[in-house]
């Protein structure tokens, strides 16, 4: 099994950071956050576009699938009481000339192998749909 560890620290009323052994992240934790930081929600989105892109990224040499770019577009929906994302819903707009079916197997390869996006469906709808880029 991989085990993952990040700790988070308070910089301030308005911005913590989160850190893993070389990287960290600028964390908006406060009412009135830094606009150039991510907050919870947002990060939270990033984490689920970032396992879709490295999920294609795991598949394409397997499928020995070609493409130029690949662009997540996600947008969360918060109900207040009890507060908690509902639904989620995403597009991945890939950059390719392969067949329609051949972007559906990409597509049903990202869903079923995703760990961020598998563990997020079982608490919240989690819909969305590929395309190719225009």
């Amino acid at each position: 099994m991989l085990e993952y560890r990040v700790s988070a620290r308070r910089i301030d009323p308005g911005e913590s950071v989160a850190r893993t052994e070389s990287a960290q992240v600028r964390l908006a934790t406060g009412l009135t956050g830094p606009v150039d930081a991510f907050n919870p929600a947002e990060l939270l989105l990033a984490s689920i576009a970032a396992c879709m892109i490295k999920g294609i990224e795991r598949v394409i040499p397997l499928l020995a699938f070609s493409l130029d770019g690949v662009e997540v577009f996600l947008h969360a929906v918060r109900q207040d009481d009890p507060p908690r994302i509902v639904s989620i819903d995403y597009e991945l707009v890939v950059d390719t000339d392969e067949a329609d079916q051949r972007l559906d197997l990409l597509h049903k390869n990202v869903r079923k192998y995703g760990t961020i996006s598998n563990t997020v469906a079982l608490g919240t709808r989690l819909n969305g749909v590929i395309r190719r880029a225009s």
